[in-house]
């Protein structure tokens, strides 16, 4: 197989060499599983018929399926898994999606999260543990565990799960623009489209808000001594887009009574609800695109992701450079032995002496001889 392959390798440089061309080969490596066969104790199990999909109140497969389709995805699984603990056997059933980016996984993640869980950053990029539940992201994919809430025994599988890269593994930029005080865990939407925001149950029509020109909008919940209001967050390529869409929700809700619109840039903002009307034009104006970057700020790749992406670098480099000597090398070798193949043929040996230049620096002419000076013979 090894010969098999250096040769299919040679003959595909040796066609670029010669300049003729080569029948291309593509040759597709059947992508390994979403979910792995065994994790931290964890030993996947062969799941009964029609058990246990449906058993469990919280389950993705009960999502919207438009708005699910509106982030992108792109594979998915299900599968139980079985471990023993003190003498007794546990079980948990998992469905993971993965989907074309971490923007989408977030989305689906906003989506299918619930009001009360407790949130954090311990288990891949965001988590959500509830009650015998945890939901949580690792790069561009949204896994749903149900029958613990145990997330430190989960983290072998957020490692093991399919990594995003470059633009792909960029966070998305709008959820972090909402302020943290008085936010309702749980309560963040992130929508990419107007069947996610209507899932979601925005306030504003969800085909107003213009989809087509690449928005991006997040409804965050808010209950403290302010009262309960609903915080909208647009986000827009231009600024222009962005005024637009503004003047149209101000003609909307006007700034009468609580509602407030703002628009920074790129962003519009809009709060309605029961706070009042000083509390709810502070909300919109601490909403705003922070221009400045620091060298702390997170870029969207945690430092394991960051190691493996430039390792995966070097080795593209590596492979790059070696394809360019050998082909270098095959060219060398077919240009010199047709040249000698050619003398071949005309009589002559295949190889020349090599012919060398001098400057003839040695010396032309006899060194002077200086005797003895001349006596001067008197008259």
């Amino acid at each position: 197989m090894g010969i098999r392959l250096s040769r299919a390798v040679a003959g595909v440089l040796l066609g670029l060499a010669l300049g003729v061309g080569a029948q291309t080969v593509t040759l597709t490596e059947p992508s390994t599983p979403l979910l792995p066969a065994k994790f931290g104790g964890w030993v996947k199990t062969p799941m009964m018929t029609g058990a246990p999909m449906g058993a469990y109140e919280f389950e993705l497969a009960k999502l919207s399926k438009d708005a699910l389709e509106e982030d992108g995805p792109q594979r998915s699984e299900v599968a139980a898994y079985a471990r023993t603990e003190h003498g007794l056997q546990r079980s948990v059933y998992i469905e993971a999606i993965q989907f074309g980016d971490r923007t989408g996984a977030f989305s689906a993640f906003t989506l299918a999260e619930r009001p009360g869980v407790r949130e954090g950053k311990d288990l891949g990029d965001s988590d959500a543990v509830g009650d015998q539940v945890v939901l949580f992201t690792a790069g561009s994919s949204l896994v749903l565990v149900n029958g613990t809430a145990d997330a430190a025994s989960l983290k072998p599988l957020a490692e093991m799960l399919p990594k995003a890269f470059g633009s792909k593994g960029v966070a998305p930029l709008l959820p972090t623009l909402v302020p943290a005080k008085g936010l309702v865990n749980g309560s963040l939407r992130y929508a990419l489209g107007a069947a996610s925001y209507a899932a979601d149950g925005g306030v504003l029509p969800a085909n107003s808000i213009g989809w087509d020109k690449s928005a991006e909008a997040v409804t965050a919940k808010y209950d403290d001594t302010r009262g309960k209001e609903t915080l909208t967050v647009l986000l827009y390529p231009t600024p222009t887009i962005a005024a637009a869409h503004a003047k149209a929700i101000k003609d909307q809700f006007g700034d009468t009574g609580t509602a407030r619109v703002r628009r920074d840039g790129e962003v519009v903002a809009l709060a309605t609800g029961s706070f009042a009307a000083e509390d709810a034009q502070k909300l919109v104006e601490s909403v705003h695109l922070r221009q400045e970057l620091s060298l702390d700020k997170e870029l969207g790749l945690t430092p394991h992701e960051q190691v493996a992406q430039g390792y995966s670098l070097l080795k593209s480099i590596l492979v790059l450079a070696i394809f360019l000597i050998s082909a270098a090398v095959v060219v060398g070798l077919f240009l010199g032995g047709g040249r000698a193949a050619v003398r071949v043929m005309q009589g002559k040996p295949a190889a020349v002496e090599v012919e060398f230049l001098s400057l003839h620096l040695a010396p032309q002419n006899k060194p002077a001889q200086f005797g003895e000076p001349e006596r001067e013979i008197p008259g």
